[in-house]
This record gives C-alpha cells, sequence and structure tokens, in this order.
C-alpha cells in the first residue's frame, strides 16, 4: 500500500466534489505519464493550501484554541497534536484561574506560548506544499532536501519539528531543559507521564533535600525519581514542560510564584 499525492485541476473554478478514481488517474498520467495500474483505493480525499493564524489568541474572556487559532494543509499530520497541545497548555492554565491560585499574566502566557509554535507549523506545511509541486524548481528542491534528510542532525531537527517534541517556550536563560516537554522517562513509582494524569505540577527530586510546602495543592512531589533523570530536580508544569530544574531550594521557591501562585497558608 502506498500514497500518492498529485495537484488537482480546476477545483478552484467551481464547487468542490469529492474525488473519483478516474480523476486521479487522469491526473497521475498528466504529471508522471502514468497511472501505475491503481486500482481499488481504500481512500480518496482533498485539501487545500490555505494557511491562516489568528493575530492574538486571547482577548480577554475569548481565548482561541485548535483550527480557531490556526488553518494550514494537513501536510506532515501535524494539525490534530497542535490542537491538543493548544488545548493543553490553556486548560490548566483557566483551572488556575477558576481555582484563584493564578499568577498575574498565567492566561496571557498562553498566546506568548503557542503563537510562535502555531506560525511555525504554517512556515513547515508551506514549505511541505512547495516540495510537493511538479515543476522543475520544486523537483530540484525536493532532491536536495533528501540528500540533507541523510545528515543525522538534519533527520533529527526535522523529526522534532514535526512531532512538536522539539518545542521549547521561552522561559530565559537557564538549564537546557528549561522549557522543553520532559519525555516519559521511568520512576519508581511508575511512567512520568501516569503520574501527571491529575493535571498537576510535579517536582521531580533526586536529592531528596527540596520541598513544595505551601503548593502541595497544586505539585506533587516525587523522591527518589530514577537514575534516567540526569540532573537533581526538575520543576514540571502540568502540560509537562520543564519550569525549573536544578538543586537549591531557595532557588526553587524564587520560581514557584511564577507558574503556581502564592504559597497557601
Amino acid at each position: 500500500m502506498c500514497r500518492i499525492v498529485v495537484p488537482a485541476d480546476g477545483v478552484s473554478e467551481g464547487p468542490i466534489t469529492e474525488p473519483t478514481l478516474e480523476e486521479f488517474k487522469q491526473r497521475l498520467r498528466e504529471v508522471a505519464g502514468t497511472d501505475f495500474g491503481a486500482h481499488s483505493p481504500r481512500w480518496l480525499s482533498r485539501f487545500g493550501d490555505a494557511t491562516r493564524q489568528a493575530e492574538r489568541y486571547r482577548v480577554g474572556r475569548v481565548l482561541l484554541a485548535g483550527d480557531a487559532a490556526h488553518i494550514h494543509p494537513p501536510t506532515g499530520g501535524q494539525g490534530l497534536n497542535l490542537g491538543v497541545q493548544d488545548a493543553f497548555n490553556l486548560g490548566w492554565k483557566l483551572a488556575a484561574e477558576v481555582n484563584g491560585w493564578a499568577p498575574e499574566g498565567l492566561l496571557d502566557s498562553y498566546h506568548a506560548e503557542r503563537h510562535p509554535v502555531g506560525a511555525r507549523v504554517l512556515e513547515n506545511t508551506r514549505a511541505q506544499i512547495t516540495l510537493m509541486g511538479t515543476d522543475p524548481g520544486a523537483t530540484a528542491l525536493r532532491e536536495l532536501f533528501s540528500t540533507l534528510m541523510d545528515f543525522e542532525e538534519v533527520n533529527r531537527y526535522v523529526t522534532g519539528m514535526i512531532t512538536a517534541v522539539g518545542v521549547r517556550y521561552d522561559f530565559g536563560e537557564g538549564h537546557e531543559l528549561l522549557g522543553r516537554r520532559l519525555r516519559d522517562v521511568p520512576l519508581k513509582e511508575g511512567r512520568l507521564y501516569e503520574l501527571m494524569h491529575g493535571g498537576r505540577g510535579l517536582l521531580l527530586d533526586r536529592t531528596g533535600r527540596l520541598s513544595v510546602t505551601g503548593w502541595a495543592d497544586r505539585i506533587d512531589h516525587v523522591v527518589d525519581a530514577g537514575e534516567e533523570l540526569d540532573v537533581p530536580a526538575v520543576l514540571l508544569r502540568p502540560d509537562g514542560h520543564v519550569a525549573w530544574a536544578g538543586e537549591d531550594q531557595q532557588d526553587l521557591l524564587a520560581h514557584l510564584p511564577k507558574w503556581f501562585g502564592v504559597a497557601a497558608h
């Protein structure tokens, strides 16, 4: 089984209809010189190349996420992940606001963090549409890109971009993990993502010396986190992104209010 994409013909001139096998084979013959004996399709579909993004994801009490905030071609299958991560980023911040402990500016950080991510997805889907072209320039570009993908560093970069594993929010200077989503490392109490189903923050502490007293209603504390965590301790937001990394209690206390509000008394 294989997937083939060909440019449609005259779709913009009238009502959009479902593609037929014969139409597909005709376009294939025009582009490739043969229809390769295509038959028995499992799925036929059309898609456009429209790319749009809202200027603001938040205006007062109106917040946009998913397809309401951005649309783009389906190249790379990135739309679902992009929308889910929008919702996850926004969801815990809304919950903090509703529960009364959200620090000032937390809801505004939704736009600051997710708008650049959406913009990058629009950019790479535009690039992929260009690579799918049939003109000589696009063909040459595709061959060059295919050669570059043989380099491990390029392959890793593109993979991280398409899967969103490479997303890093700008939390300022600090540890290389800061702003990144921590991978699903094994812990003594199970795997990391299993412990985060409650939608709370999480302090993974290999030192055993740290404390989140005052924030225990918002943050879980796991001591002896396992050997695969190669830093003394990390503070994770409910969406899994690293908000702090280190081993100094006073430094941790200075960072907790930024994401989790003032301590409960």
